[in-house]
């Protein structure tokens, strides 16, 4: 999935204070990152919380982070 997320993920100023939501909702990126992580499957995402979303919804959020993360500058410092 190379960066065909961008057609999922917007940046709204006027929605939630300009965090990624999915495209069509006002559903924050975040808030299914936090389901995937609590281990809840993307079926049961849908189900039982967002079934206006689809599971390339969810992955597209997952895609995100990991480019977001990929993208990051690391500054260690050495003692």
């Amino acid at each position: 999935m190379k960066k065909a997320y961008r057609k999922r993920i917007v940046i709204d100023s006027k929605r939630h204070f300009g965090k990624p939501c999915i495209s069509g909702t006002r559903i924050p990126v975040e808030n299914i990152l936090e389901l995937v992580q609590e281990g809840i499957s993307f079926k049961d995402i849908i189900r039982n919380y967002y079934p206006d979303i689809v599971i390339a919804d969810i992955k597209a959020c997952v895609q995100y982070a990991v480019d977001i993360i990929r993208s990051e500058e690391i500054h260690a410092e050495v003692a």
